[in-house]
């Protein structure tokens, strides 16, 4: 059988995973990541979870493309409706907007009782994810800015903690981990943003009625991305 081939993003994603993991993927498209993460370990289990109907059928026939029916099981549902309290101990939430992974993760707090490590992917708002994250006992413990495709992605990990912790605004925006290893993906997705911002706060300040709490809001994260580029 020919071999898997899935993106440097979702390679990236399964690093973050144990060789035993027992994980949820969410919005799984295809089951690439939980196939992919089987075949590279033969203890690791997963569930793969689909919203709709041909997304599901299509991660199905992938599962037993591969022969994967025993260690992952596609259900259908809506985030993380679709597991029982405490059935497993990972949980991906990738390739969605940062306020739906929140949304998905505040609907299902009670199915997060043995969750020890939860990676998410947010293809916009990674701030949104890491406020949830240090308001619901999970702290950062590795993150990172990649490029494919002429696409930026913000990949977040975070386990669970009893301590009280908190980030300062302009770390929950850019990501204290990513500051700390700024790379070359780092420079030229925030440069690209930095132009754009200063462009729309220009336009938002010619308006007839200025939005001073936007204004100010852009001005301050303008402020953060000189400082951090240089």
């Amino acid at each position: 059988m020919t071999e898997l081939t899935i993106s440097k993003r979702l390679k990236k994603i399964a690093n973050y995973l144990p060789s035993d993991a027992y994980f949820a993927d969410i919005g799984s498209d295809h089951a690439y990541l939980p196939v992919y993460v089987c075949k590279q370990n033969e203890t690791a289990r997963a569930i793969a979870g689909e919203l709709n109907v041909g997304p599901y059928q299509s991660a199905v026939e992938q599962v037993r493309k591969w022969n994967l029916a025993d260690r992952i099981e596609v259900r259908l549902g809506d985030g993380l409706s679709i597991l029982s309290p405490a059935e497993v101990e990972q949980i991906v939430i990738a390739g969605m907007g940062g306020s739906l992974i929140t949304t998905i993760l505040d609907n299902g707090k009670d199915k997060l009782q043995r969750v020890s490590r939860i990676i998410a992917q947010p293809n916009i708002n990674a701030r949104n994810v890491r406020k949830w994250f240090y308001q619901n006992g999970y702290y950062l413990v590795d993150e990172c800015i990649m490029e494919e495709d002429g696409y930026h992605y913000e990949i977040v990990i975070a386990e669970k903690t009893e301590r009280e912790l908190h980030l300062s605004e302009k770390e929950y925006y850019l990501g204290p981990l990513i500051l700390k290893n700024k790379n070359q993906p780092f420079y030229t997705k925030w440069s690209q943003v930095l132009h754009k911002k200063q462009n729309i706060l220009e336009q938002m300040k010619q308006a007839n009625e200025p939005n001073g709490k936007k204004i100010m809001q852009f001005e301050k994260e303008i402020h953060w991305l000189k400082e951090e580029l240089g």
